[in-house]
């Protein structure tokens, strides 16, 4: 390229920088991911027209660019000093990244889609983002303009479907070439998956590219669950019904529907997913010990809702002060009394599990024992000694149990135990428990409540939850 072409091509893509909205840090960190060797003072001078480049750093600095523009409308407009066909443009794994973290920033949650596509092509990949519904029954594709429309895939089934049941990447071989599936993932929690084509000759059969685009899979899986937090516009797709004053209340009061330590993994779940009026459930995880709690006030008041959030605010309240279950039990019980001078009660189940030793003390007020599957025997239910619900009676009686490594422990509600179907036979909880011991936390609960929903004939006279725990026994 001519001194004059290279003039050319520094001044459009200092005016394309100028329409790009970037700060000079920010190109200037896009360009450092690319492979860029110059500091931030003569990427500066170099937009100027102060100081010359070579002809593959004025190319990152067009990507760069470029990247950015993509982002924003889809067209490319820096002009690079070699061929368009020219396959020597930067990219690789800290390219989409750096990109997906630093386009994510004070972005609206709709354009993170893009966002991650734009990623993904640094890695010479295609990437369609899917998001699971609320029930937990397809997952729905959020289209980009870089993309073409998708149809919602069931969960059930499907290569997608399986990816996201076992939150593993799965590949297959298609007309169109090879496609990678990665769950997207918030830590443990699962979000949808993330659909992965190869363009431009990248080999999807790759191992370390496969492992690539799981990093890239989680990142973004981070990113869309930040996002979902000050905006609605992915949590739209994931919405298939209304969603009531009381069943939005209790769903922003849950915690992650999965959590995991090296020591525990906690998953959870609540039915029916659009219209639930008094359950909810909390945990807490740290170095040395697991707490869990389940809620339950019913759904035949109006005060159901208002009291179980009651509950939940005063046990996670006496949780974090460091409160044991007595304390927590106490608390509950004053809040409720305080609150409601009627009488209002809620049943619930208080548990504490020693990570070291497995040791599990629990507390029921009303509530359903806990029960105890997995390692070759069916599920057990633990000995309690119930109390009277939460906000009647006094202190209960605190009854313990050993977990061997590797079995998992359920609370549940009465929703679970006590669902008929329409000739008035019960769900059978502990067969479907057991049914679903082979898979992963987050699974069992979505098989079960799925399950039961069948089993009322997808209608639940009473509000249904779940929490599923694992002690793996490793220390």
């Amino acid at each position: 390229m001519s001194s004059l072409q290279a003039a050319e091509q520094r001044r459009v893509i200092a005016e394309c920088f100028a329409r790009s909205g970037l700060t000079l840090e920010q190109l200037w960190l896009r360009y450092f991911a690319l492979g860029g060797d110059v500091g931030a003072a003569d990427l500066s001078a170099y937009l100027r027209g102060v100081l010359p480049l070579s002809r593959i750093q004025r190319d990152m600095v067009a990507h760069a660019v470029n990247e950015r523009l993509d982002e924003l409308s889809g067209a490319r407009r820096a002009p690079y000093s070699r061929d368009a066909g020219d396959d020597s443009r930067p990219r690789g794994l800290l390219a989409a990244l750096v990109g997906l973290l630093d386009g994510a920033q004070r972005v609206s949650p709709e354009r993170l889609p893009a966002i991650v596509a734009a990623a993904g092509r640094a890695l010479d990949l295609e990437l369609t983002v899917y998001l699971a519904d609320y029930e937990q029954r397809q997952l729905h594709p959020l289209p980009t303009e870089f993309a073409p429309a998708r149809v919602p895939l069931p969960i059930e089934a499907g290569t997608a479907g399986r990816a996201y049941r076992h939150a593993g990447t799965v590949l297959t071989e298609e007309p169109g070439g090879p496609r990678l599936w990665a769950p997207l993932l918030d830590g443990d929690e699962r979000m949808g998956v993330l659909e992965i084509g190869a363009v431009q000759g990248a080999d999807l059969h790759d191992p370390a590219l496969r492992t690539q685009c799981q990093w890239l899979a989680s990142l973004s899986g981070h990113l869309i669950a930040a996002a979902m937090r000050y905006g609605d516009g992915l949590d739209t797709t994931r919405r298939r019904r209304w969603r009531g004053p009381t069943a939005e209340l209790l769903w922003q009061n849950l915690p992650p529907l999965t959590a995991a330590t090296g020591d525990f993994v906690v998953a959870g779940g609540v039915e029916p997913a659009y219209d639930v009026r008094g359950v909810s459930f909390d945990y807490a995880l740290s170095e040395t010990t697991a707490w869990l709690a389940i809620f339950d006030a019913g759904r035949d008041t109006g005060s159901a809702g208002l009291a179980v959030s009651t509950a939940l605010a005063a046990y996670r309240s006496a949780r974090r002060e460091g409160q044991d279950l007595r304390g927590q039990e106490s608390a509950v019980d004053k809040a409720l009394s305080a609150q409601f001078p009627d009488g209002t009660t809620v049943r619930g189940t208080l548990t504490e599990v020693d990570l070291t030793r497995g040791t599990l003390r629990h507390l029921e007020a009303g509530g359903e024992p806990p029960l105890v599957f997995g390692t070759g025997h069916g599920p057990t239910t633990v000995d309690s000694a119930r109390r009277p619900p939460f906000g009647d009676g006094g202190p209960g009686h605190i009854t313990t149990a050993r977990l061997r490594p590797g079995e998992l422990l359920a609370l549940h509600t009465e929703g679970l135990t006590g669902a008929r179907a329409a000739d008035r036979e019960r769900f059978a909880l502990a067969d479907s428990l057991a049914a679903g011991a082979g898979h992963v936390p987050p699974e069992i609960v979505r098989r079960v409540l799925d399950a039961a929903k069948s089993h009322h004939g997808s209608g639940f006279t009473g509000d249904a939850g779940l929490l599923i725990a694992c002690w793996p026994g490793t220390r």
